[in-house]
C-alpha cells in the first residue's frame, strides 16, 4: 500500500516524540518568515535545521533540557515516571505565551490521548494572549488540521478531531473555587499536562490540587510568569521546591525581540538592582512585593542574626499565644526578650482550653515571664481558664483599636512595630514558616492612609495559610511591658506596664 503524506507526518511526529526543539523547527516555516524571534546562527542546532529564523537562545536552551528530562524518564506508555517540571521566571516580552502555545502543540502532535489544562493569571490574558497565541500558532502548525481549536467564553479547547473527550487540552481560569478543574487528569498511557501562564498570581490551591493530577503518565507542568510577589507557590518553586523543578531566569535584555529602548530608559530611571527592573526586565523576584509589607530581605536578615546574650537579657520576658484559627491552624507559643525572639511550642489546634492554660503556665513559670498576651479571637476561653488559676494574662483584640493613628486597627500596628523591630536589629529564628509568615501579609490601600493588612480570610483565598507564628511574634507588641521584680505579683506588675 503506498504511503501517504498524513502516514509520512504521522511517523515524524512519533520520531519528534523526545525532541521537543526538533519539532519546533519542523512543525513551522522559518526560513522565510521572521515571526517574532531571530535565530543567532552560530547554534549549533541552526545549522543541522538550517533556517534563517527561528527560536531565541532561551527558548532553544528549555526545549533542549525538556527533551533530556523526556529521554531520561523513558516513558513505555505502561509505567508512570516522575513528572517534568518546568518553572521561567523572566522579565517583559520575551514570549512567554508563545513557547506555552509550543508546548502545547508538541505534546497533542506527539502524544496520542494526551489530556491538558492551561490556565492564567486572570480569564482576560487567558482569553486574549494565551489561548489567542495558540489559535495564532495551530494555524501555522503542520499538524493543526489535526485538532479543532475554540475561544469562546467559557468553552477554551483544543481538541482532536476524531477524539474529542480523549484527546485534549482546556483552558480553564484560576478562581479557586474552579480548583477541581485541576484535578486528576487520568492520562495513565499518555501525558498528562498543566501549563500556568502568569504563574505568580495563580492560587496556591490551584498548585496543590494539580499536584494530585501528576501522579500517572508522563505528567508535564509548566509555570511561567513575571516574578512580581515574592511569596506563594510560583516563588516557592525557585526556593523551597528548586529540587524538584528545573528553573531559569530570563533577562528581558538578553531576548532578540524585546524594546530596548524602553528597557534603557527603565535601567537609568530606576537602577539595575531597583525592584522595579528586577521584576520587569532580569526577571529576579523582588526584595519587596508592591504591597507586601515585611520585606523578604529584611526577614532574611533577622534570620541569620546571632545575638550575645548581654544585648537582650536585660529585657522583658514576653510570653504569646497565638491560638488555631481553623483546623488546618496550629496553635503558636512564642517568647520574645528585647530583640530575641522563638518559637516555644507549635501544637496543632486544641479546643481544650483547660489543656492549654495549664501548658502556658507552665511555660510562663519556666522562664520566669513578665507578661502573657494572648489573642482574643479564640483565646478568651484559655484566659478564663488561667485566670481561675491565678494568672493574670491579657487578651488582645487584633481589630481594637491601635495607639497609632497612622494604622487602622491593632493588628496593623503591632505589625507595623514588628517590621520596626526587625528594622532596628531583631533576631528570629532559621524557621522557614516563620519566615514566610512576616513576609506573606500584603496591604490594602487605603483612601485616608491608614495602614492596613489584608484578612486572614482573604490571605487564604489566594492560597496563603493563617501567619499563626508571624502573629505570635507581632502580639509581643500589644503593649508595653517592662521587666517585674521577683517578688512583685503578676497583677501588680500587669497593672502599670510602663514602656520597655
Amino acid at each position: 500500500m503506498a504511503r501517504t503524506l498524513e502516514d509520512q507526518l504521522c511517523e515524524d511526529m512519533a520520531g519528534f516524540f523526545d525532541d521537543p526543539l526538533g519539532f519546533v523547527m519542523y512543525a513551522f516555516s522559518w526560513s522565510d518568515d521572521p515571526s517574532i524571534q531571530m535565530v543567532e546562527l552560530e547554534e549549533p542546532w541552526a545549522s543541522k535545521y538550517q533556517v534563517k529564523y527561528g527560536p531565541d537562545r532561551w527558548a532553544c536552551e528549555f526545549l533542549e533540557e525538556w527533551g533530556e528530562g523526556i529521554r531520561k524518564n523513558g516513558f513505555n506508555g505502561k509505567n508512570a515516571v516522575p513528572v517534568y517540571r518546568g518553572a521561567v521566571s523572566s522579565g517583559h516580552g520575551i514570549g512567554k505565551s508563545t513557547i506555552t502555545s509550543w508546548i502545547i502543540l508538541f505534546i497533542m502532535s506527539t502524544r496520542p490521548h494526551c489530556k491538558g489544562v492551561v490556565t492564567a493569571n486572570t480569564s482576560d490574558q487567558l482569553k486574549t494572549k494565551t489561548w489567542g497565541e495558540l489559535g495564532k500558532w495551530k494555524k501555522k502548525c503542520v499538524t493543526g488540521e489535526w485538532f479543532v481549536y475554540n475561544n469562546g467564553k467559557g468553552n477554551m479547547n483544543l481538541y482532536h478531531a476524531d477524539f474529542k473527550e480523549s484527546w485534549r487540552v482546556d483552558g480553564q481560569t484560576c478562581r479557586e473555587e474552579n480548583s477541581e478543574s485541576f484535578a486528576g487528569l487520568h492520562a495513565a498511557n499518555s501525558s498528562p499536562f498543566y501549563i500556568f501562564d502568569e504563574a505568580s498570581a495563580v492560587p496556591d490551591k490551584i498548585w496543590e490540587v494539580a499536584e494530585g493530577g501528576t501522579t500517572d503518565g508522563e505528567p508535564f507542568w509548566f509555570a511561567f510568569g513575571n516574578p512580581t510577589r515574592n511569596t506563594g507557590r510560583f516563588r516557592e518553586c525557585f526556593r523551597k521546591f528548586r529540587h524538584r523543578w528545573n528553573t531559569r531566569h530570563v533577562d528581558s535584555r538578553h531576548v532578540s525581540i524585546t524594546n530596548k529602548q524602553l528597557i534603557q530608559d527603565w535601567l537609568k530611571d530606576y537602577g539595575v538592582d531597583s525592584d522595579f527592573f528586577k521584576v520587569r526586565v532580569r526577571g529576579v523576584f523582588p526584595n519587596q512585593s508592591i504591597k507586601q509589607f515585611i520585606a523578604e530581605g529584611l526577614v532574611d536578615e533577622a534570620r541569620h542574626r546571632h545575638l550575645r546574650a548581654n544585648q537582650y537579657e536585660f529585657a522583658p520576658k514576653i510570653i504569646t499565644v497565638d491560638p488555631a484559627w481553623e483546623g488546618d491552624d496550629s496553635i503558636e507559643i512564642g517568647l520574645r526578650q528585647g530583640l530575641a525572639f522563638e518559637i516555644l511550642r507549635s501544637i496543632p489546634k486544641n479546643d481544650n482550653d483547660v489543656a492549654v492554660a495549664n501548658l502556658v503556665a507552665n511555660l510562663e513559670a519556666q522562664h520566669k515571664a513578665d507578661a502573657v498576651f494572648i489573642d482574643a479571637g479564640y483565646g478568651t476561653g484559655i484566659v478564663s481558664v488561667g485566670r481561675t488559676l491565678g494568672h493574670d494574662w491579657q487578651l488582645v483584640w487584633f481589630g481594637g483599636a491601635a495607639l497609632d493613628p497612622g494604622y487602622l486597627n491593632k493588628r496593623a500596628e503591632m505589625w507595623g512595630l514588628t517590621k520596626k523591630w526587625l528594622q532596628e536589629g531583631g533576631a528570629i529564628p532559621d524557621d522557614d514558616e516563620l519566615c514566610l509568615d512576616l513576609t506573606s501579609p500584603e496591604t490594602v490601600p487605603r483612601m485616608d492612609g491608614k495602614i492596613q493588612l489584608e484578612s486572614k480570610t482573604a490571605m487564604k483565598k489566594r492560597g496563603i495559610p493563617s501567619p499563626n507564628k508571624g502573629d505570635a511574634l507581632a502580639l509581643s507588641f500589644a503593649f508595653p511591658v517592662s521587666k517585674r521584680q521577683q517578688e512583685e505579683s503578676t497583677s501588680d506588675d500587669m497593672c502599670e506596664m510602663p514602656e520597655d
